[in-house]
């Protein structure tokens, strides 16, 4: 990375800055999710490797600015760790996930603080995620619903209530599709999965199976239209059979 940065390394890595670094270790994190999901073990060693860089990359140009450095990072996480495992570290007593969860809360409320569950929630990020996260906070102090099957019926009754303002010209429906959403994202929750990553799949699923039905359109000389939407969804239960359900 010194190399790199030099005055006489590479013109495109001095160019950078922090902004551009976003987008770039943005990339780079939902290329590990890809390489996790396919378990391809060897391509994951790749592209962790390209996440390092970018964090080095990152304290690099920190350090430039006389920020930190890389060797401070390191340390302020090691001594983090220590400080939220005081049952490992220290003399503090937690035997089960739930107790070190609620532990690791509380110590985080004392050093920002701040004696809201929600002190550390993020003000910036995917919704769905936050949404996931405000729910896991609240369900620590026992505000939840009793199983996942309970949800369900909040599913029915937000969907009702979602149907009665499509009906009206000035119906809220934004506010009932985010109510919608919130309650689904909850309902992964309790049914042991998270959200971001399921509708991550989704995503990938629907535009896999898409593309199977854009080749077999390409095959006779077609593409996809309006026109011929019933030949589409003929095509898109095929390419559910032949893709399968993953």
């Amino acid at each position: 990375m010194d190399r790199l940065r030099d005055e006489n390394g590479c013109p495109w890595d001095r160019e950078q800055t922090l902004d551009n670094m976003k987008t770039y270790i943005l990339e780079e994190v939902y290329e590990v999710l890809e390489t996790i999901d396919a378990r391809e073990h060897e391509k994951l060693r790749e592209e962790m490797g390209d996440l390092l860089f970018q964090i080095v990359f990152i304290c690099r140009l920190m350090k430039e600015e006389s920020k930190f450095d890389i060797e401070g990072v390191i340390d302020g996480i090691a001594t983090k760790m220590r400080r939220r495992h005081p049952h490992v570290f220290g003399e503090s007593d937690a035997k089960t996930s739930a107790d070190v969860l609620e532990q690791w809360e509380a110590i985080k409320a004392k050093e920002k603080d701040s004696d809201s569950i929600f002190h550390d929630l993020e003000k910036a990020g995917p919704a769905l995620l936050t949404s996931h996260h405000i729910g896991s906070k609240a369900s620590r102090v026992g505000f939840d619903w009793p199983s996942a099957q309970s949800v369900l019926e909040k599913l029915k009754e937000e969907i009702a209530e979602l149907e009665a303002e499509l009906s009206r010209p000035d119906g809220r429906v934004a506010e009932e599709v985010g109510d919608l959403l919130f309650a689904t994202s909850n309902l992964a929750r309790l049914a042991g999965v998270d959200p971001e990553d399921a509708l991550r799949r989704a995503n990938l699923k629907f535009v896999r199976r898409f593309k199977w039905i854009e080749d077999r359109l390409r095959d006779i000389g077609e593409k996809p239209r309006r026109e011929i939407v019933d030949q589409m969804e003929e095509l898109w239960g095929q390419a559910k059979k032949e893709l399968g359900p993953g």
